[in-house]
């Protein structure tokens, strides 16, 4: 009797949601269709950065499979990108292999320690206007990414790619049992090889590996000089791999409406990198292409499709490469073409959404657009994107700051009402709004509607008490709140205004 009762009244354990079948076929689905996408994906990049195409496929691998353990948001995948292939390129073309491999493993622990100080925790400053134009951007560089494929190629490429799109938009509308994205691979791959079809393959971006990756560490100097070289390096991969796996993550929370933890993620980014680089890969972070197909195009929402992504793609390329370069890029490149038109958000461009949109807002889409895709580097665009809406806001706020004012009912003293936040940019006006010339004798300035944020406005405060101090009058500044009297008599009068 005491063991059913205990039984009854034990927690229950719950079992892993991919455990479900329905579930687990979906997630392991998802992997494999997005391991087939990260092939060519990581060939390119490796030749982008100047290096070997087994060192991107390897790094793609190491880092799908730390990434599902440490990551904080469940079915984004990281692997290869282009924007660490970028950073790192000058370094591997100048120095070589191993000082990019060093230099991979020292980013990833800046990433560590960045997170532990928190800075995921900025992504809150990151405005929804420079949210969308990251999207936008990253939508436009995924579709142009695909159009050297498109040229200078046989004709029966484009019929192939027209089949590939049917596919993918039709079997939705069908059933969603298998992935529409696997389908299309699949049908096309066997249309090929069975007619012969001679089109670009998966084969021609570049060769295959033949055997799994190794640990090791790189072989360099130990030193101070070699430190100095890769630091700049290593600090940029680990910036520009945070923003993108923190920004993607962010956008997959959106999609899925479930929330994720940033700071997990930040600090696992760092894990995956140290990861990649101790088996001798070129690093990476999150991509958005390849989780758009995993999450939006594939429906995935646990860790094991990130997980088996990793997996699948060691097994395809190492077990399976003479079958994998056989699918046709036709098929990768329409796979592509869908994640791009269904990332982009329309809405954002719709004339309707533009009319009633206010003017900064559309400003700053476009800036994080435009600089994204002069640089190719969706992180610039960012930075820019948020020192645009800083800029925008900044001016829309300096003009919020209004002084009223009522002369007492003797006459003598003029009593002045200071409304709104008083920063660097809005105190720059607070001087002029003041009749020096006029007032009687008493001037009290009431701050009980306003804060004094920095040292620009208790500069503009001790303008103002100066100019009538010139003039043989008075000026009583009153009702500070605790912060604002804080700052204020700790600088008044210190900051050399009138001297």
């Amino acid at each position: 009797m005491s063991s059913v009762l205990s039984a009854a009244v034990r927690p229950r354990l719950s079992r892993p949601s991919w455990l479900s079948p329905k579930v687990f076929r979906t997630e392991v689905l998802a992997g494999l269709v997005v391991a087939l996408a990260l092939i060519p994906e990581a060939i390119s990049f490796s030749i982008l950065a100047g290096v070997d195409p087994r060192v991107g496929l390897f790094a793609s691998f190491t880092m799908a499979v730390t990434i599902a353990i440490c990551g904080g948001r469940p079915a984004m995948i990281s692997a290869a990108t282009g924007a660490i292939a970028l950073v790192v390129a000058p370094l591997a073309k100048g120095y070589g292999l191993d000082y990019l491999i060093a230099a991979v493993i020292l980013g990833g622990a800046i990433q560590v320690l960045l997170a532990v100080l928190g800075v995921a925790k900025l992504m809150r400053f990151i405005p929804r206007s420079v949210m969308v134009g990251f999207v936008n951007a990253l939508a436009i560089l995924i579709f142009a990414a695909q159009v050297p494929h498109l040229l200078g190629v046989p004709w029966l490429v484009y019929p192939l790619v027209a089949v590939a799109l049917a596919i993918m938009v039709g079997l939705p509308r069908l059933t969603r049992a298998v992935p529409a994205p696997l389908v299309a691979i699949v049908a096309l791959t066997a249309v090929t090889v069975f007619a012969s079809v001679a089109v670009p393959t998966v084969g021609d971006e570049g060769a295959l590996p033949d055997s799994l990756p190794t640990l090791g560490l790189p072989q360099i100097p130990w030193t101070l000089d070699t430190l100095t070289l890769i630091a700049p390096y290593a600090l940029g991969i680990a910036l520009v791999g945070l923003m993108e796996s923190l920004m993607t993550a962010k956008l997959v929370d959106d999609i899925t409406d479930t929330p994720s933890s940033k700071t997990r993620e930040s600090w696992g980014q760092g894990v995956a990198n140290i990861v990649t680089g101790f088996f001798g890969g070129m690093g990476g972070c999150a991509m958005i292409g390849q989780t758009m197909i995993n999450v939006k195009a594939s429906g995935a929402r646990t860790r094991l499709s990130t997980f088996l992504a990793g997996v699948f793609l060691l097994i395809l390329v190492v077990a399976l490469g003479d079958v994998v370069a056989v699918i046709p890029m036709a098929a990768l490149v329409a796979v592509m073409i869908i994640v791009a038109v269904s990332t982009f958000d329309w809405h954002s461009v719709a004339p309707a959404t533009l009319k009633r949109m206010p003017y900064g807002e559309t400003i700053v889409m476009l800036a994080t657009v435009g600089t994204t895709l002069a640089t190719h580097n969706l992180a610039v665009g960012v930075v820019v994107g948020v020192l645009t809406a800083m800029v925008i806001f900044a001016r829309r706020v300096a003009h919020l700051v209004e002084v009223t004012s009522v002369l007492d009912p003797d006459g003598g003293t003029r009593i002045y009402s200071v409304h709104g936040e008083l920063f660097f940019a809005s105190s720059n006006d607070l001087v002029g709004q003041f009749d020096y010339a006029t007032d009687p004798d008493n001037v009290v300035i009431d701050m009980t509607h306003a804060h004094v944020w920095d040292a620009s406005s208790v500069a503009a405060l001790d303008a103002i008490t100066t100019k009538y101090a010139s003039r043989g009058k008075t000026v009583e500044i009153i009702e500070l709140n605790k912060p604002s009297a804080r700052i204020h008599d700790t600088l008044a009068g210190q900051l050399g205004v009138g001297h």
